[in-house]
């Protein structure tokens, strides 16, 4: 069990949080940016280093969280750009001067550990599920593996979204287990509540288009029991939105299905909907299925990641195999057929949310983690 303090009893310190995509919101930015937000207002200067100037820049500044744009560091290896944004991120945490160093994301945390540890800096690096968790183990996996390995060496602490997450990084060899800390991602409350009952029920999936999200799953699954109403919404953009779309057309469901694109209304969506599903091959420790938790919404999912850490398989939700049309199909019938299984799982998601995901719970443990790493660090 991770230790809990409070960071508001503590001596100001400085934060550096360093961390790749600024282009997408996913579950690693929505982490940064409310644990950037939690360190200021308990008196720290937190301050976060992203990789260029995109949507998520504005979500940044919109919740006051102090941030640089660094335009070399990219998402994808290119030795003929990191050399550079090597440079770049040494520069900015040697401006900053942080007491800590928090990493998030593969190649920034390659980067902003090297940075850190040439500067003598604690470091916390965070898993947000790991990228050899499913499927073959590919050279270029392989080359990750060997460079997380490597990097895991200049770790105060590595911490997991997830046990699942920690067993894998165990079974590769990433870090030590003295290294190694579990603290499930959490979001804060809000007001905004589901009636999981409705007519036709209306499912929603929150994802960005783009693997390891299984969009096209969903829409084969939902293909199998069109004879029931429903009406399935998709929240998110990406590189697959081409394919989903002409799934769409091919399973004729152009009228059952929306594509609402990138929003920034997830919680009133949520509210409005009756289930959450989310289909994908491999996650972390998802904020999405929180968020849907948090609304009182039943929980339809693949078992991806530490996913069936937050959702309870009959009680909160249900939990398919990855990669399984017909289970997915079955639970999605399941769902929309029995609006009192929907009202008792959405209770039974909203009640395990605030029993287990607290945000100010989250935030204290977090801060232990990061304590342990500066005050072990010569």
């Amino acid at each position: 069990m991770v230790d809990a303090l409070d960071p508001a009893a503590d001596a100001p310190r400085r934060v550096a949080f360093v961390i790749t995509r600024s282009d997408a919101v996913g579950g690693a930015q929505l982490h940064v940016q409310l644990l950037a937000r939690a360190l200021l207002d308990a008196g720290h200067a937190a301050h976060v280093f992203v990789g260029g100037e995109g949507p998520w820049c504005r979500w940044l500044e919109a919740s006051g969280v102090p941030h640089t744009s660094l335009r070399h560091l990219k998402n994808a290896v290119r030795p003929w750009v990191d050399g550079p944004a090597y440079v770049e991120v040494l520069g900015a945490l040697r401006d900053f001067s942080p007491d800590l160093v928090s990493t998030h994301s593969t190649k920034a945390g390659w980067l902003g550990r090297g940075a850190a540890r040439q500067l003598g800096l604690p470091i916390v690096h965070t898993q947000h599920g790991q990228l050899f968790s499913y499927g073959a183990m590919t050279a270029p996996r392989r080359v990750v593996r060997l460079a997380e390995r490597w990097c895991a060496r200049t770790c105060g602490a590595i911490l997991f979204v997830s046990h699942y997450d920690r067993r894998v990084g165990l079974h590769h060899g990433i870090g030590l287990p003295h290294q190694h800390a579990v603290v499930h991602n959490a979001i804060p409350d809000n007001a905004l509540q589901a009636d999981p009952v409705g007519t036709i029920p209306q499912v929603l999936m929150v994802a960005r288009l783009a693997r390891p999200k299984d969009p096209l799953l969903a829409l084969d699954a939902f293909a199998r029991i069109a004879k029931h109403p429903w009406h399935f919404t998709i929240a998110g953009d990406g590189p697959l939105r081409p394919a989903v779309e002409a799934r769409i057309d091919a399973l004729g469901l152009r009228d059952r299905v929306t594509m609402a694109g990138t929003v920034d209304d997830v919680p009133q969506r949520l509210a409005a909907a009756q289930v959450f599903l989310l289909a994908s091959r491999r996650e972390g420790f998802p904020m999405s299925v929180l968020e849907a938790m948090r609304a009182g919404l039943p929980v339809v999912t693949t078992d991806a990641g530490g996913v069936s850490e937050a959702v309870i398989d009959g009680a909160t939700g249900l939990v398919t195999p990855r990669d399984d049309v017909p289970a997915l199909a079955r639970a999605l019938e399941s769902v929309v057929t029995d609006a009192d299984q929907r009202r008792r799982m959405g209770a039974a998601g909203r009640a395990r949310f605030l029993a287990e995901f607290g945000f100010e719970r989250h935030v204290r443990r977090v801060w232990a983690v990061y304590r342990r790493a500066m005050r072990e660090t010569p």
